[in-house]
């Protein structure tokens, strides 16, 4: 194996500047499919991180002798939420919560930084005179992002609030009753498992055209190598020799892109710790996977890519002669596409029961969805080769004629320059359907607190006007029609002069009724806003990966197949062919594919998409025609790339043969 590293090195080292260009075009393909990979493992190590720092918010019931009481509730200041954990020693063994250095004592609070500074920069009306005197700072074990507002407050195990009960009212579980502990919960919640299940559906929806793409590299300029391994085969080279050749030439390419990929996803990280997901951005660190799944991703491309290499040798080590002499290989078969057609039925057979599985239909979803990029990226080739014949059979100009025949020859190598922006069409037709309109607007001045029984809603409201004098707010009760509270009966108030106003209303109704907060119908729709934002962001950035996936995979395997047929070129440039046939050639090979095979893919994800669509409005249309213009605009742009390459392998009048 040493000697075939060392022919390898020297291999690509000799074999000219155009053979040195090849291989930095695979380098550079593995380099991007390396970084884009890191990118959606760390998404998911960022996520599992996201749901262990929420997890200890929620109290679970002690399985030995409970040390502490804990309990949760969600107050809210301009707007936006903050997750309160009131705590209250029952023992000198109280748990330490994540972040703090000890257990809080009664009558301190220990503020997340984002929340320091909101207490330091608001009047105290506003803010801090709902809380007790801060005494630290939360560190980021217990965040769930930079930004997020958190409050632990010390309390005596005797005080009200740690007695009074609780319920939640949203169905998020942002509220929890007083519950006896004896340690923080490791587990996720409801609202984080969502997603975390995105998170998953996300990485399907990226890393299977990434994997393609993968493929894809492995095999770039492989009619260069395919013509020099079937040389040394002929001159005595046995197929255990060209096999260790192959191999070492794919692993070295691929070891140095891989390194590079990671690279530039380390450098890329700062930046993408600014998108914002849950209300806030990411810790950089939870964006880094660990250095054990970096060690893994960069001993797995190269060695992935160099198996992927030797699957194509089957010609070379069989019949090198037929290599050698540019036979046309055997037709592909029907079969491709009919093990499409059998995902799909399969999808259709139990697509519609999925969103009552739970994670069992998540985990068959999930299946499905990768056997239908597979199968896709299967059946790819053979539908480029009928296209191709039907471009032959209808044929009226010399560009068509030879496009068709490209096609007809040679789907593989087609199929790999452009099945990147097709497979992209499978990810904007299923994203397309998950797009709910927007949830209405509710009041954000009407302030609403929750009594229990036993408690007079009368008095209730007495002593809310009390604490309310000297502003304009109405105070009434009532058990309004179609509150989701309807349970308890209601103190509202209405408070006039915008969000300053509401906020100084917060803070003098805090602990009215222990373990109720004052909160408006807007904050109970926080949640489901911030889901419908991260649902548009998470489709953007899917989209936009898997265009820089499908646009710098044509990019790159186009300029590789004019490197490729760099003497068939050079030849029809000799008999006379103008360059602008060529030209036309070369694009109407790519177009007329992506036409098809991308309509196809849409129609696929839609297919996909259907059971969980929400309904079609007008960012479902911008979604699919921002689709179109970026998967043919990427693609003619990453053609015109080529264009300078195909004019300069065609102005040597006397080309080298391969």
């Amino acid at each position: 194996m040493r000697t075939a590293f060392a022919l390898s090195w020297r291999l690509l080292r000799g074999g000219g500047a155009r053979d040195l260009l090849g291989s930095l075009l695979a380098l550079a393909a593995v380099a991007v499919s390396t970084g884009l990979l890191l990118f959606a493992l760390g998404a998911n190590h960022a996520f599992a991180a996201r749901s262990a720092a929420d997890a200890w918010r929620h109290p679970a019931e002690a399985s030995g002798t409970p040390t502490a009481v804990q309990a949760l509730s969600t107050d809210y200041v301009r707007g936006e939420p903050i997750t309160v954990v009131d705590l209250a020693a029952l023992s000198e063994g109280a748990p330490v919560p994540p972040g703090m250095p000890r257990f809080p004592e009664p009558g301190e609070t220990w503020a997340s930084p984002a929340l320091a500074g909101l207490l330091a920069d608001l009047p105290a009306e506003r803010l801090a005179d709902r809380f007790p005197e801060p005494a630290g700072t939360l560190g980021r074990d217990a965040l769930v992002h930079p930004g997020e507002l958190v409050a632990v407050v010390g309390r005596d195990a005797a005080a009200p609030v740690m007695t009074a009960p609780r319920s939640d009212t949203t169905g998020l579980e942002t509220t929890a009753a007083p519950t006896r502990v004896d340690a923080f919960d490791t587990g996720t919640s409801t609202w984080m498992s969502v997603y975390r299940v995105l998170a998953g559906i996300a990485s399907v929806l990226m890393i299977a055209p990434l994997l393609v793409f993968g493929g894809a590299a492995a095999r770039l300029t492989v009619a260069r190598r395919d013509g020099r391994l079937a040389a040394l085969r002929l001159v005595g080279a046995t197929p255990g020799q060209v096999v260790a050749i192959t191999t070492a030439e794919a692993v070295l390419t691929a070891a140095a892109g891989a390194v590079l990929g990671a690279a530039l996803y380390a450098a890329a990280v700062p930046a993408l710790a600014h998108i914002t997901i849950q209300g806030g951005g990411w810790f950089t660190a939870h964006l880094w996977p660990g250095l054990p799944v970096v060690a893994a991703v960069l001993a797995a491309v190269p060695l992935l890519v160099g198996a992927s290499a030797v699957v194509g040798l089957r010609r070379v080590v069989i019949s090198p002669l037929g290599v050698a002499r540019r036979e046309t290989p055997p037709a592909l078969r029907a079969v491709r596409v009919l093990s499409l057609l059998a995902v799909l039925v399969a999808f259709g057979a139990v697509g519609g029961g999925l969103m009552g599985m739970r994670y069992a239909g998540l985990a068959i979803l999930l299946v499905l969805m990768t056997l239908a990029f597979l199968t896709i990226n299967y059946a790819g080739p053979w539908v480029v080769s009928v296209i191709g014949g039907c471009m032959v059979a209808l044929a009226r100009t010399p560009s068509r004629l030879l496009a068709g025949r490209r096609l007809r020859d040679d789907p593989r190598s087609v199929w790999r320059t452009v099945a990147g922006v097709a497979l992209t069409g499978f990810v904007a037709g299923f994203l397309a359907l998950l797009n709910p309109g927007a949830i209405e607007s509710a009041p954000s001045d009407r302030l609403r607190i929750a009594v229990p029984d036993g408690r007079e809603p009368a008095a209730v409201a007495a002593r809310a006007k009390e604490r309310l004098t000297g502003t304009e707010a109405a105070v009434s009760t009532g058990r309004p029609g179609g509150d989701p509270r309807a349970g308890d009966d209601l103190v509202t108030i209405t408070v006039p002069g915008g969000a300053a106003a509401v906020d100084r209303a917060r803070t003098a109704l805090h602990g009215l009724v222990p373990g109720h907060v004052a909160t408006t119908p807007a904050d109970d729709d926080t949640g489901g806003r911030r889901l419908l934002g991260d649902l548009r962001t998470g489709a953007l950035t899917v989209l936009a990966v898997s265009f820089l996936i499908g646009t710098t995979s044509a990019g790159i395997t186009g300029a590789s197949a004019v490197l490729d047929r760099r003497r068939t070129y050079a030849m029809l440039r000799l008999a006379g062919t103008p360059l602008g046939v060529l030209d036309r050639a070369r694009r109407q090979e790519t177009l007329v594919p992506l036409a098809v095979m991308g309509g196809g893919s849409l129609l696929a994800g839609l297919f996909f998409g259907s059971p969980f669509a929400t309904g079609v409005g007008t960012e479902s249309l911008l979604t699919l025609a921002a689709f179109l213009v970026a998967g043919f605009g990427g693609i003619l742009a990453a053609s015109a790339l080529s264009r300078p390459l195909l004019r300069a392998v065609t102005t040597d009048p006397a080309p080298r043969p391969d």
